[in-house]
């Protein structure tokens, strides 16, 4: 906590360093809604708060931001939709909403894709993601200004079964949201898809409804799945990614300057968000073995990598041919 404490205190000397002068007279002001599904603990809103600070800071109170979260505005669905039709200045997005408006996007959100997190970042903020972005934002009217990092997806289930490779899956009920991109995951995982809400996941696991799940470490004791699950395949097969989005006529429409601070809080938000992600994911290993007893694997990962191939195929003429070996194949 002592150096979340100490990060923060840097993050609030930029935004006075940074600040501008307070708004004059005929100098545009706005108020940003920010709105997210997470829980106030969750670290993607915590990012939203500093976000707002250091943006307020740096705009000379120019710029207003009021942060909401757990749905407070709207579900996940809503937000989009708001934002889109401009009720609602900013929220998240990420590739499997905007496939539904530009396909090829939704590689973004396919297993193995990526192989690590600066892969994705060099990928996502080079030519071909931001590329892609500005289709994306003449497509639905939202644009996506960053990317933050959500956590990567590992497979835990509720048998002692050892699972080492993807054939160690077979006859798995592994839990998927019910969406086709998600299904053709948990073929490429080897596992049997069986969609399943969120919300129905625990009691699910408890009851042998399903026998596995994915999701990031943080999210995994958040939703208490120590609980009702046994072990985890440090699988890494989906490195999960957040899109701060905005309504593109606001965007737009405001000045130059205005636009750069916003970029430039975002930034901050997003290195804390990271930070806050991916110290959980180093220490919650440690928990989950010693308080919990989950019992960790650490698989080859060759074999899971080849056998996704074959589950996205039926996404090429989607997605273009050959897009997904070719952004694996990227530097």
């Amino acid at each position: 906590m002592r150096r979340i404490g100490c990060w923060l205190g840097v993050v609030a000397l930029a935004a006075g360093v940074w600040a501008a002068a307070p708004a004059a007279a005929g100098e545009p002001t706005y108020e940003i809604k920010w709105s997210t599904v997470a829980v106030p603990t969750q670290p993607e809103y915590k990012g939203m708060e500093v976000f707002g600070k250091t943006l307020e800071g740096l705009s000379g109170g120019k710029i207003k931001v009021r942060t909401f979260h757990s749905g407070q505005l709207a579900d996940q669905k809503t937000q989009l939709t708001r934002v889109q039709r401009g009720t609602l200045e900013m929220s998240f997005a990420d590739p499997a909403w905007f496939s539904d408006h530009v396909p090829e996007m939704g590689v973004f959100g396919a297993a193995y894709v990526f192989r690590d997190l600066d892969h994705l970042y060099r990928v996502m903020s080079g030519p071909m993601g931001q590329e892609y972005f500005e289709k994306g934002t003449q497509k639905t009217g939202i644009r996506p200004l960053d990317v933050w990092y959500l956590g990567t997806r590992q497979l835990s289930l509720s048998t002692t079964k050892p699972v080492r490779k993807p054939d160690d899956m077979k006859d798995v009920k592994l839990r998927v949201p019910n969406a086709p991109i998600w299904i053709a995951m948990g073929k490429a995982l080897g596992g049997n898809p069986t969609p399943l809400g969120f919300g129905e996941l625990y009691l699910a696991l408890k009851t042998g409804t399903v026998d596995a799940q994915d999701n990031p470490l943080p999210t995994n004791d958040a939703a208490k799945f120590y609980e009702v699950t046994k072990q985890i395949v440090m699988t890494s097969h989906i490195i999960g990614q957040l899109w701060p989005i905005i309504n593109e006529p606001l965007w737009q429409g405001m000045p130059p300057e205005y636009r750069q601070w916003i970029k430039m809080s975002l930034a901050v938000g997003r290195s804390y968000m990271n930070y806050l992600v991916l110290e959980g994911e180093a220490s919650l290993v440690e928990k989950f073995e010693k308080q919990y007893g989950i019992k960790f694997t650490y698989p080859d990962l060759e074999p899971w990598r080849k056998n996704a191939k074959p589950a996205y195929k039926e996404f090429e003429a989607k997605w273009g041919a050959g897009l997904y070996e070719k952004i694996q194949a990227m530097p």
